[in-house]
């Protein structure tokens, strides 16, 4: 399957699911998925996550933890759609470029060691598969080299069991968490 048809099917199946849920049921899958992330957090300087729109699953609760124990939190910010975001240690609070919420250009640009990256799909191997703007593509690959670790936050149903066509520039992630828990890839150290 194309990047694209996987995309429009990934899309499609999290938009059904999230249909069968309830609030109450919902809210308490995001609980779960910040549990999971709690030691993460906590062991982080600065953690970055973003804006959760529609369907996608909310980080909020494990940034919000995440700032009760000092760390820093970070959401990314365009000033110029043509050029990569920057991760701002503010919360999002006017509208950016794609209409998602970002924080405001007067606070400062920060280096997170851990990022919660939004996905429609992962698979077995970290392949990550977003929206297709390559946004995140033209982040991840340089924040990963300076050592942060990438967490794909999703549904547990975003995790595939067919392997994602992979491009050049795409950037595998560490790990992806759900609210089933965290399965981490290429165990390079983490102790997991």
């Amino acid at each position: 399957m194309s990047k694209d048809a996987l995309r429009d099917a990934a899309l499609e199946a999290r938009k059904a699911f999230v249909r069968t849920l309830d609030d109450g049921r919902r809210a308490r899958l995001e609980e779960r998925l910040a549990r999971h992330l709690t030691a993460e957090c906590a062991a982080a300087r600065v953690v970055a996550g973003y804006s959760p729109m529609g369907s996608e699953i909310s980080p909020l609760l494990a940034m919000e933890e995440a700032r009760a124990v000092g760390r820093i939190v970070a959401f990314p910010a365009f000033s110029n759609p043509a050029k990569p975001f920057k991760f701002i240690a503010a919360d999002p609070a006017v509208p950016g470029p794609f209409g998602i919420l970002q924080p405001k250009g007067s606070a400062p640009a920060v280096d997170p060691d851990l990022i919660l990256v939004p996905l429609l799909a992962i698979d077995r191997t970290g392949a990550r598969l977003g929206r297709g703007k390559g946004h995140y593509d033209r982040v991840l690959g340089r924040v990963k080299r300076s050592g942060a670790r990438l967490i794909g936050i999703g549904w547990g149903l975003e995790m595939l069991a067919t392997e994602i066509p992979s491009d050049p520039w795409d950037v595998q992630l560490d790990a992806f968490a759900s609210p089933e828990g965290i399965q981490w890839f290429n165990r390079s150290g983490h102790g997991h």
